[in-house]
């Protein structure tokens, strides 16, 4: 279990969803001859201009200024993604000049699949617990790869979570603490020179997925003391709709305890900001004194378990900023031709 010598919390936070929506029916029209049912209502997808620098901008400017800082304030800024624009150029630097970042600032990309983002969060929780930096901004942002016809064409969305870490004193939520757990479990990858992810379907669920939600979480759990019953809100990976309240009943969560307003079939899965988003989501309705139980998951495989607990800082502030529900009531409806073209689909010549 990780705790920071200095402790630190979430002192800001911001979501972002485009507000394109193509709906499952649509792919199932092209791909399936409108045969069999679809796992989602519809996903999220980004406009023609909008990217995982652009969507990890908007979501960064919404944490910083429910944060009440500066850009300037900033140590650090690292955006966690499988879907960065450019494969040798950070998108970091790109993020943290738009949010008016100073010069003397770490900036850089994190990956680990959909977990790239936590991955980051812990990283700007040990720069905060240390007192290398007062401030750091944590991104979690994703456009998300979807091979045309597969069925994670369906689910692979995009959208963006930022979580400003600082001081546990200003916090709008103070993390407690956090376990990750990891192994070399091949259930989903994507190689350098390939477009599209490919799936290692029998590792998908029980080895991948499960297992290592179950062992992050059942290690926070023992390492704190504490019970399901002791948290107010838990919030899983969201891969599809199905498996974080699967997860959630096998540990022992109630349906009530689920992360609220954030279910998959609206938006679909956001891959690197999935888990985050659900937590923002969270922050929006949650009131001083809840405690929350954030677990992430990433392919390839690991899972980040966080215990957290909220302050009364958070009433003040959330204002400042939209609430993710608002992106999600936000929606545009795209045709598949239309998606194709803005995602680079068709080749021509």
């Amino acid at each position: 279990m990780g705790r920071p010598v200095n402790p630190v919390g979430i002192t800001g936070y911001g979501g972002y969803v485009p507000r394109y929506r193509l709906a499952a029916h649509a792919i199932n029209e092209v791909w399936a001859d409108g045969a069999g049912s679809v796992p989602v209502d519809a996903k999220s997808v980004p406009g023609f201009d909008e990217d995982t620098i652009t969507m990890a901008i908007e979501a960064g400017r919404y944490a910083v200024r429910r944060g009440g800082i500066d850009g300037t304030a900033l140590g650090a800024v690292w955006v966690g993604s499988e879907s960065h624009p450019y494969s040798v150029k950070p998108s970091g630097t790109i993020v943290a000049e738009a949010l008016g970042a100073g010069r003397w600032i770490s900036a850089a990309d994190w990956e680990f699949a959909c977990k790239a983002g936590s991955e980051a969060l812990s990283a700007a929780m040990a720069l905060v617990g240390s007192g290398m930096a007062a401030h750091a901004l944590a991104i979690g942002a994703d456009t998300a790869q979807g091979r045309p016809g597969d069925a994670l064409e369906y689910t692979a969305a995009a959208g963006a979570a930022a979580l400003l870490v600082g001081p546990a004193a200003g916090a709008l939520a103070r993390i407690d603490a956090t376990v990750s757990y990891v192994s070399d479990t091949p259930d989903f990858f994507r190689r350098a020179d390939r477009p599209y992810p490919v799936h290692g379907h029998r590792f998908t669920g029980e080895p991948a997925y499960f297992h290592h939600v179950r062992s992050a979480t059942t290690a926070l759990l023992e390492a704190l003391g504490t019970t399901p019953a002791d948290y107010t809100y838990a919030v899983f990976h969201q891969p599809n709709a199905r498996f974080p309240q699967l997860v959630a009943r096998q540990l022992g969560f109630s349906a009530a305890q689920i992360a609220p307003g954030l279910s998959s079939p609206q938006i679909g899965n956001t891959y690197s900001a999935a888990a985050l988003l659900g937590l923002c989501a969270v922050l929006d309705v949650a009131e001083a004194g809840d405690t929350i139980l954030l677990t992430s998951y990433g392919s390839g495989a690991g899972s980040d378990a966080y215990a957290l607990t909220v302050t009364d800082q958070l009433a003040v502030r959330r204002a400042a900023a939209p609430p993710v529900q608002a992106f999600i009531a936000r929606q545009q409806a795209i045709s598949y031709a239309m998606y194709a073209r803005h995602r680079g689909k068709l080749v021509m010549g």
